[in-house]
C-alpha cells in the first residue's frame, strides 16, 4: 500500500516526495510506503481545515452528530477490514483488534453523536437576570496519536472534536498508518465537507512538530510518550493553544490477601499484557500481599505461561509482536538492568515461532521478582510485556509503593473488601482506579492522568469541554 494525505477532502502526495516503510512488526516485512510530509504539507492541511470552519461551526449540533453516525454506519460495514488492518500493522492479535480496536472505533463515534445530540444550552437564573452557557468550536486542532491504539485513539479525539464544531489535522504514527487511511477513505466515502478532517502522515520532526506551532491552531489534543509530550507542550504554550495530553503510566495492580484469588489471576494477567503491554493503563508493577504472595506468583506464572505466543492472524493467538526492531531492543535492554538490578526471572525468553516470523520484534511475556521497589524496572516506564512482582505488608506499605513513581495514570484493586478498596484507592495519586476490575471503561467517565502521566482529562463531557470554548451571556431583566 502506497498511502497519500489527505487535504481538503482529495488524497495528495506529500510536496516532500519522501517515503518512509511501514513494516510488518509479526514479519519484518515491508507493507506499505508513507509520506514523509512536510511544513508546506502542514501549511496545506491547516489553510483547508481554517477554510471549513466557518461553515462547519455554523451547524448545529443535531447536524454534526448526524455526520457523526454516518461515519458510525460506513466504518462498521468495514469492521473487518479495520481488524484486518490493524493487526497487520501493530503485530497484535485479530481478536483483540477486533474486540477492542474495530468495536471502540465505531463505538467512539455513536457515544459521541448521542451525547452532542443531548447537549443542552445551560441556564442560571438570577434575581434580576438570567445567565446562558453556551458551547463554542475552539477553532482548528491538531490531533496526534500513537501506534499501540491507532484508530480507537484517532476516533476518540475526532469524533468529538468535529461533533463540536472544529475542523481538524490527524497526525498517526508514521509506524501505524493504515487505519488513519481507512478512516480518511470513510469519509470521503460519506461526503463530509471537505476540510472538516485532513490527515497528514510522517514523523514527529517533519510533521509533527510544524503542525503544533503553526499558528492557526488553536488546540492540540496528544497521545504518547511522556519525553514527547513535553516537547508537545512547550511549543503549544508558547502560543497559549488549547492543550490535552495524555501520557505514560507506570500503574500498580494491588493484590490483597482476601481477594478472589483465581479471578484476580486472570485479571492480572490480562492487565500486564494486553497488547503485548503496549498499553499505557497495563499494570506493570503487581504488588501482592505477603499472605499470598508465594501462592499467588506460582499461579500467575503458570497462567502466564499458558499464553498462545505467535501469528497474529490465528483467533487462538493471545499475544503478538512488539511493534519495531527498537522497541524490542527497549525491552530487552530493561531485561538486562533487571537483571543486573538483583532481579530474578520467573519466565520470560523468546518464543519458537515458524520461520515466516524469525524477522519479526518477538519476546515472551516476562515476570520478574525480587526488585527493589526503587529500581528502574520497578518505577520506569517499560511498556512492553515485561512486569515486576513486589510483596507489601499493609495498606499504607501498598499506597507507599503505589506512589513512589512520578506518573500517575491508573491501577487497579483486588479485594473482597470494599471499603477498604474505596480508602486505599483514594490515596492513590493517580488519575483512574479499577476495583476487582481492569480496563472497565465507560464512556462517560473522565480518562487522564496526573504527574508526569499528562494534562486535562478527556472522555463524556470532560471531552465536549476540552473541544469547546464556554460562553455566559447575561440578560438584565426590568
Amino acid at each position: 500500500m502506497k498511502l497519500e494525505n489527505y487535504i481538503s477532502g482529495k488524497f495528495v502526495e506529500s510536496d516532500s516526495g519522501e517515503w518512509m516503510n511501514d513494516y510488518s512488526p509479526a514479519t519484518g516485512e515491508i507493507i506499505g510506503k508513507v509520506p514523509k510530509s512536510n511544513e508546506r504539507d502542514v501549511d496545506k492541511a491547516v489553510k483547508s481545515a481554517k477554510e471549513a470552519l466557518p461553515y462547519w461551526s455554523s451547524l448545529t449540533h443535531n447536524q454534526r452528530a448526524d455526520w457523526l453516525d454516518k461515519i458510525a454506519d460506513c466504518l462498521e460495514l468495514k469492521y473487518e477490514n479495520i481488524a484486518h488492518l490493524e493487526s497487520k500493522d501493530t503485530g497484535k492479535p485479530i481478536s483483540l483488534a477486533r474486540e477492542v480496536d474495530a468495536y471502540r472505533s465505531v463505538k467512539n463515534f455513536r457515544f459521541f453523536a448521542n451525547m452532542i445530540r443531548d447537549l443542552e444550552v445551560e441556564y442560571f437564573e438570577m434575581e434580576d437576570a438570567t445567565n446562558r452557557v453556551i458551547y463554542k468550536p475552539v477553532g482548528v486542532g491538531a490531533l496526534i496519536t500513537p501506534w499501540n491504539l491507532p484508530l480507537y485513539l484517532l476516533s476518540w479525539k475526532v469524533a468529538p472534536a468535529i461533533g463540536m464544531g472544529n475542523t481538524v489535522i490527524c497526525k498517526p504514527s508514521e509506524l501505524t498508518p493504515m487505519t488513519a487511511d481507512l478512516l480518511m477513505k470513510t469519509i470521503d466515502e460519506i461526503n463530509l465537507p471537505k476540510g472538516v478532517v485532513n490527515l497528514i502522515h510522517g514523523d514527529g520532526k517533519s510533521a509533527g512538530s510544524p503542525l503544533v506551532s503553526h499558528d492557526d491552531i488553536d488546540l492540540v489534543s496528544f497521545t504518547g510518550g511522556t519525553s514527547t509530550g513535553s516537547i508537545v507542550a512547550q511549543s503549544a504554550a508558547a502560543s497559549f493553544k488549547k492543550l490535552s495530553l495524555e501520557l505514560g503510566g507506570k500503574n500498580s495492580s494491588i493484590i490483597f490477601n482476601d481477594c478472589d484469588l483465581e479471578k484476580t489471576v486472570t485479571g492480572v494477567v490480562r492487565s500486564g499484557f494486553l497488547n503485548q503491554g503496549q498499553v499505557c493503563l497495563c499494570g506493570s508493577r503487581i504488588l501482592v500481599q505477603e499472605g499470598i504472595y508465594d501462592q499467588f506468583i506460582q499461579k500467575f506464572v503458570e497462567e502466564v505461561e499458558n499464553m498462545k505466543i505467535g501469528d497474529p492472524s490465528d483467533e487462538n493467538t493471545a499475544l503478538g509482536a512488539l511493534i519495531s526492531p527498537e522497541h524490542l531492543s527497549k525491552i530487552e535492554e530493561y531485561i538486562r538492568i533487571a537483571k543486573q538490578e538483583g532481579g530474578r526471572i520467573l519466565t520470560g525468553g523468546y518464543p519458537c515461532l515458524p520461520k515466516e516470523f524469525e524477522n519479526g520484534n518477538w519476546i515472551a511475556p516476562t515476570v520478574i521478582a525480587d526488585l527493589s521497589v526503587e529500581s528502574r524496572c520497578s518505577t520506569e516506564e517499560i511498556f512492553g510485556p515485561v512486569v515486576t512482582i513486589h510483596k507489601f505488608t499493609n495498606d499504607e506499605h501498598a499506597i507507599q509503593i503505589a506512589n513512589n513513581t512520578r506518573y500517575g495514570l491508573a491501577g487497579s484493586i483486588w479485594t473482597e473488601d470494599l471499603e477498604k478498596a474505596n480508602r486505599v484507592a483514594e490515596s492513590i495519586h493517580t488519575g483512574m482506579i479499577w476495583i476487582n476490575t481492569w480496563l472497565h471503561r465507560d464512556l462517560r467517565t473522565p480518562f487522564g492522568g496526573v504527574k508526569d502521566s499528562g494534562i486535562g482529562r478527556e472522555g463524556g463531557r470532560w471531552s465536549i469541554g476540552f473541544f469547546s470554548e464556554t460562553m455566559n451571556i447575561c440578560t438584565k431583566h426590568d
